[in-house]
């Protein structure tokens, strides 16, 4: 089956696995948090800090990411993304310490940022307009069974076999899938006399990008997507595991799960919405993606009740869907404003924002969560997204359709 899909859709297919990976890898941390907390005696704040040094690390590497993803070969960079942070995932198993936990969490920030940029990039090589929002949005979903099945194994395998063994088994997973991935991971073979043949420079893609009045609009609405979501996915299993006194294999699923399966059911109907809706006007994804995060903020409120289990339950897989449905037109509209070639440096510089602002909504909640409590933290988070999804309103009337035109004529010119 595999080798009869056609190979733009079979190099969808191992981003897809390799993203998965990418966000299992990072999701284990949170659903093992308590017997990290016991071992090491770590403050709430201290956790924290830990979630935050693998954000920081990733936001400062991504921008250099997105840049050598510009210059140089996407699959390499895929590839050798994917074997150095399953190779630091593997040595986290083995962290003697507070500091070279610390260490390994810069390190994984640091391999993990090559990858995003470049594959992204790399699809939308491959896949033109009436095909980018749902390839994008198989990717998406990569990323988002990540987070269940490493919340959930690294869980489960902390409650029965200690908690360095997950970190085990996924790190051995990634390095195999590297090697395994090699040939069906291809660069797209780029048009000899068009601009985007040729390597640019980092100036000239900031140059151009400071241009672009959309990739603001953009950059913000990820940067309080990045502060809200993040907060969600380190602290949700704590959470359950507090509040509802489940194990820590449960509160490990439960906090993934719910958030991630529905997020993953609202892009599989969001990549297909976004292509539809860009056949008339691809700045219309703007607007898909504002209008689901107006319609999805209201759900988080219900936190104001301190709810019980299927309230929450309620709530966040409604909040998480209509999330999802917009978020797959996110990344195609950000390839629509911004040419071929300078496409991994702006997404990297959008991960630098994403990750930076989650790694202060992370810090923020560990300190807040002793006066305030979770429950609270996570019902602020309804503005966030109302303010986003009117930003984004702001942006698909105002700026998006001269930014695509600008960046048509840009791919139009000779080298």
């Amino acid at each position: 089956m595999f080798t009869s899909l056609a190979p733009r859709w079979r190099l969808v297919l191992l981003l897809a696995m390799a993203a998965a990976l990418n966000y299992a890898d990072r999701a284990a941390f949170s659903s093992v948090l308590p017997p990290l907390r016991a071992e090491l005696g770590l403050s709430d704040t201290a956790l924290g800090l830990m979630g935050s040094l693998f954000l920081w690390s990733y936001a400062l590497a991504s921008p250099v990411a997105g840049i050598l993803a510009d210059r140089y070969s996407r699959r390499m960079l895929v590839l050798v993304s994917l074997a150095a942070w399953s190779a630091v995932t593997l040595a986290t198993g083995a962290a003697g310490g507070v500091l070279s936990l610390a260490l390994l969490r810069i390190g994984l920030g640091v391999a993990e940022s090559l990858y995003l940029p470049a594959a992204t990039a790399l699809l939308a090589d491959h896949h033109d307009t009436t095909t980018r929002g749902r390839a994008m949005g198989l990717h998406s979903i990569g990323l988002n069974c990540g987070v269940v099945v490493g919340g959930a194994f690294a869980g489960y395998s902390a409650q029965h076999f200690g908690w360095r063994t997950g970190f085990v088994v996924l790190g051995l997973a990634g390095i195999l899938l590297a090697v395994l991935a090699r040939n069906g991971i291809v660069d797209a073979v780029k048009p000899a006399g068009a601009i985007h043949a040729a390597r640019p420079t980092a100036g000239a893609a900031l140059r151009y990008l400071m241009r672009v009045r959309s990739f603001y609009v953009l950059l913000l609405k990820t940067m309080l997507a990045g502060f809200t979501i993040w907060i969600f996915l380190s602290w949700l299993p704590l959470y359950f595991n507090e509040a509802f006194h489940m194990t820590l294999g449960a509160a490990g699923f439960a906090g993934t799960f719910m958030l991630q399966i529905s997020t993953m059911l609202g892009i599989a109907g969001g990549g297909w919405i976004s292509d539809r809706v860009a056949r008339r006007s691809p700045r219309g994804r703007m607007l898909v993606l504002g209008l689901s995060y107006v319609c999805a903020a209201p759900f988080l409120l219900i936190f104001l009740q301190r709810p019980g289990f299927a309230a929450v339950i309620f709530a966040v897989s409604a909040f998480s869907f209509l999330r999802g449905l917009g978020e797959a037109s996110e990344k195609p509209a950000l390839c629509d404003v911004v040419p071929a070639c300078f496409r991994s440096t702006a997404l990297g510089l959008m991960n630098t924002c994403a990750t930076a602002a989650g790694g202060v909504g992370v810090l923020l909640a560990g300190i807040l969560k002793r006066g305030w409590g979770l429950e609270s933290v996570f019902a602020g988070s309804a503005a966030i997204f109302i303010f986003a999804g009117v930003w984004l309103f702001i942006g698909y009337r105002s700026f998006m359709a001269g930014d695509i035109a600008r960046a048509r004529a840009f791919e139009a010119q000779p080298a």
